[in-house]
């Protein structure tokens, strides 16, 4: 897939769990965890926008484009 997923870097850099960050989206662990590992096909703009909100950062930050004839 050409778009990878970086959620697990934020968390780390803002030393939260993902049991915290799904508490505070709205948004159960299993579908955050889905995410976070690349699982899923799309994201909703109200999902990415809560988890920057609650992050506190960019959607580059969480999403990056990798070719995928690297």
């Amino acid at each position: 897939m050409a778009i990878e997923v970086r959620l697990d870097l934020m968390l780390v850099k803002r030393k939260m769990r993902l049991n915290d960050l799904a508490e505070k989206v709205g948004i159960s662990v299993t579908n955050l965890s889905l995410l976070k590992t690349g699982k899923v096909k799309g994201i909703r703009f109200s999902t990415l926008e809560a988890i920057c909100r609650v992050l506190e950062c960019q959607p580059g930050d969480i999403l990056e484009y990798v070719p995928d004839y690297i």
